[in-house]
């Protein structure tokens, strides 16, 4: 089932109208009295989206939280790899995001009983931007045709009950069940600071709670202070993992030291 589509609420026109010019002047007039609606203070390591995402419904009317599809596989590829591999040059950057496009296109194959979804936050009118590969003969049995989105992907996220990344039960180290795992948040560069990310957490936990998990877990780059303070404000903890374990962790780069982070899913 697809998501609802983010809507902006509006105030009921007012029963004596005005013109726009008059609106205007008495809305400067209101922020030199008052002051802008929001305080926007750029300060280094510190993600301000919290305070952005009210706005970008108003913004952006078309932003909408869906599961990805076929059509957007390869953008979904293109985002992720130029998140968390920004620095890669042709042709390793071309290859890694073929082969993201390729795992993308086998679909996802999980173990029995657990789920998993990427969520995109995207433009309501992506289907109608968007261009086509075709692959063999048309009149071929095995001719296929991909449908690939264009410009209408701004951030992606991973959300499973799998636990590859948390620690195993017990002697006989078995899959810990109930627990959503968030992994792959990513936001174009040309995007950020627009909440677009806490708009995909948001989604995530409401398909967790969907789900039955009783909480979420996910693994946040202890420097990136930015993507810390995001999952702080959704009631992620940062969990201390007990000396000379051997917790799983995700593998991007050398070096990448993480913070393992829960919170519980509230019950609504």
């Amino acid at each position: 089932m697809m998501p609802p589509a983010i809507s902006l609420s509006r105030s009921p026109s007012p029963s004596v109208s005005s013109s726009p010019i008059d609106r205007g002047r008495r809305s400067a007039a209101a922020v030199r009295r008052h002051g802008p609606s929001f305080a926007y203070k750029p300060a280094a390591g510190i993600c301000y989206a919290s305070q952005a995402v009210e706005l970008l419904p108003s913004l952006y009317p078309d932003i909408v939280v869906r599961d990805a599809r076929l059509e957007d596989c390869w953008e979904v590829a293109d985002t992720h790899c130029s998140s968390f591999f920004p620095d890669y040059k042709f042709p390793l950057d071309l290859v890694l995001r073929i082969d993201r496009y390729i795992a993308l296109l086998s679909g996802f194959s999980v173990p029995p009983g657990c789920m998993r979804t990427c969520l995109v936050v995207a433009s309501s009118n992506s289907v109608n931007n968007c261009f086509n590969i075709e692959y063999g003969d048309p009149k071929d049995a095995g001719f296929q045709k991909y449908n690939l989105s264009r410009g209408s992907i701004a951030g992606i996220l991973t959300v499973d009950t799998v636990a590859d990344y948390l620690p195993r039960r017990g002697s006989l180290k078995q899959r810990r069940t109930g627990i959503a795992y968030i992994a792959n948040v990513a936001v174009r560069k040309e995007e950020r600071r627009k909440g677009i990310a806490k708009m995909l957490v948001q989604e995530a936990e409401a398909r967790a709670r969907s789900w039955g998990c009783r909480s979420m877990a996910l693994h946040c780059d202890v420097n990136n202070l930015a993507a810390l303070r995001l999952y702080e404000k959704q009631g992620f903890k940062c969990i201390r993992v007990p000396e000379g374990a051997k917790w799983p962790e995700p593998k991007i780069a050398k070096g990448v030291q993480y913070n393992f982070m829960m919170k519980l899913v509230p019950r609504i």
